[in-house]
Order: structure tokens, then sequence, then C-alpha cells
């Protein structure tokens, strides 16, 4: 397999990151972004040649030309992929300009630099199969799943709506918490608070032309905007109306629906602790990760593998760390340990 990838921004880098992890060869082509001569592309031409899979990395607004330049040169056994954020305005080009010449498949990978950075798994992405293909679809889920990912199947309309009501609207509360001046770390703020600046951090991360994709891009954003902002603006007119007096947390109108009532206080705590022992997992998970990666570092680089001297001073940083949080540093010191063998482990297990 031989993977082209038109646009080398942030996430066409990424992408070439997993295929590399993944043994697969690839080149790119980017006008303006600086590919490595190793894998740079010269042309149009000289990237597709060859090529079985065709990956389109571009801003949405600019699919349609970038597949026009495209056509000249695909092969009918070749696949064409998109990994835009929104699906049906990049199905519909493809459709258009491609239809029944060459196979094509919208895909949308639920990840970014950002969560390849920081090792998140597992790594999905949403498959919107081709009527016109009908294969094509079950190429691109064996394209993703061997780079490690998971794939769910949906049509490019479901899919759109379902990110307006989640990824739009994350982005849109965001940015009007960053430009009210709310997105401050500030070492006060309630725990509540410190989860929503983490989203906020997460959004702002990302590329500046991401956010106006998904908001102009999406067909079913501003329906999802005006339905926030309008039970936003009740939910405020409502808090107008009510006298200081008379808010209390018995007023009817302004509790909070909650998940379940009537927990016992046992059973609740121990579904807490449930949830805690299973994000503490995903973490270790994602930890075992970049120790592999960290030993694919070292190997490059030829630096030894073992290195008790960073290992103790990671153990001396978790001590620090528990005794500022009022935790038994040598409990902590114990857990690390095990952690550090852990990972000494899954560095010698193959991915």
């Amino acid at each position: 397999m031989t993977v082209a990838i038109i646009g080398y921004g942030r996430f066409g880098r990424a992408l070439g990151s997993l295929l590399e992890e993944a043994g697969i060869d690839y080149r790119a082509l980017d006008p303006v972004a600086d590919v490595p001569a190793s894998r740079r592309a010269g042309s149009m031409r000289e990237l597709l040649t060859g090529a079985t899979r065709v990956v389109v990395a571009v801003p949405v607004p600019r699919m349609r030309e970038v597949l026009e330049a495209m056509l000249p040169h695909l092969r009918p056994e070749q696949l064409v992929l998109d990994v835009g954020s929104v699906k049906v305005k990049p199905v519909q080009a493809m459709n258009e300009v491609l239809g029944t010449r060459v196979p094509w498949v919208g895909t949308h990978p639920l990840f970014g630099p950002l969560s390849l950075a920081m090792a998140e798994r597992p790594l999905r992405v949403v498959v919107c199969p081709n009527p016109l293909y009908p294969e094509a679809a079950r190429e691109a889920r064996a394209f993703y799943e061997r780079l490690g990912c998971e794939i769910i199947e949906q049509t490019p309309e479901g899919h759109d709506r379902v990110m307006a009501h989640t990824h739009a609207l994350t982005f849109f509360v965001a940015k009007g918490m960053v430009d009210a001046g709310s997105g401050v770390d500030v070492p006060f703020a309630p725990a509540s608070f410190k989860a929503l600046s983490r989203t906020i951090e997460t959004v702002r991360s990302d590329a500046g032309h991401l956010f106006t994709a998904i908001q102009h891009e999406n067909p079913f954003a501003r329906e999802a905007r005006g339905h926030l902002l309008h039970a936003l603006e009740a939910i405020h007119h409502e808090l107008e109306t009510i006298p200081p007096e008379a808010a209390t947390p018995d007023t009817p109108s302004m509790e909070l629906p909650a998940l379940e009532t009537g927990l016992p206080e046992l059973k609740e705590t121990r579904e807490l602790i449930d949830q805690l022992d299973h994000d503490l997992v995903e973490l270790l998970a994602r930890r075992a990760e970049l120790a592999r990666r960290a030993l694919r570092a070292k190997a490059q680089a030829g630096t030894p593998v073992p290195d008790p001297a960073r290992e103790e001073a990671v153990i001396a940083t978790r001590r620090a760390w528990a005794t500022e949080l009022g935790v038994d540093p040598e409990g902590m010191e114990a857990i690390f340990r095990a952690i550090l063998r852990f990972s000494r482990r899954a560095q010698q297990t193959k991915e």
C-alpha cells in the first residue's frame, strides 16, 4: 500500500506519523507546508502515480478545486478518502467531481494532532458508505483499522447533525468564553470550571480555520447554535424574573435534571470510584503508548533505553506532588514504581 496525502497541515502531518508507525509508505504534496524531502512529491502527477489510497486533507472550502486538479491523474483502481470534519459538502463535491470515474468515500477521523500527542485511545473514524461504490467503505475500514482505529459508519447527514450538536457547539461555547475573558486559569477556580477550562484549551489548540469550517460548512450548525442561544436566553430571562429571595434550590424550573435520583450514598460513591478507576485505566493506556513512543525516539537517537536517573527524578517529583496534595508520599512512590514497571513491560510489547 502506498498513500498519497494532499495537504500536509497539522492533520496531514499527524496522519503521516500514524502511517509511519504502521509501516505504510506515503508521499505528500502541499505548496505551502514544509514536507520532509523523503516524503515530498513535486507535482500532482508524481504524488498520485502508483498510490493506492489518496487522502484529501485540505480545508473543506478548497475541496472541489483540489478534486478537479486530481481528476486527470486518478485511476479507477485508486481509492479517494477525504478527512473533513463535516461530511455533507465534501461528499457532495466528490460525487459531482469524481462520480463513478474513481472510487471514493467520505471519512472523518475523530482525533487530531493533540489527541495523538497525548496518546488518547481509542482512535475512532466515521466512514460514510458510498452507494456508488459499496466496496469503498470496506476498503476505507480496512485502511483505518490497519492504523489502529475503530470505525463508525454513518450517513453524511447523520454525521453532520451529530457534529452540529457536539463538535460545533463545543467550539462555539469555548470561543464565546474565551472572547468574554472567561477562559483563564486561576488558582481558586472550582473543579467544575477546571474541567471546562481543559475543554477550552483543547479547542484553542486546534487550527483557526477549523472553527470557521465546522460552523459555516456544517449545514446543521446554525440551527444547533440557534437552539442553544434560545435556551440560554430563556434561562437568562427566567433568572431575571425570579426575585432573589425566591431563588432557592427548590425553584422547580431552575433545577438541573439529575441522571438518577435516590441513590444511596455508598452505591453512589462506589459508582464514582468505578468511573474514576476507568479514567485511570484509560490514562495508563495512554501512558503506555507514550512510553512506546519514547522507546522509538531513543532507538532513532541511539540513546540507551534504561534511564535510572530519569526514573528517580520522576519518583522524586511525584513524591513532591503527593506531599503538596496531602497524600502519603511513600504510598505514591510505590504506585509510581509499579507504573514504571508497567511502562517498561508496555515498551517490550509489540503494538
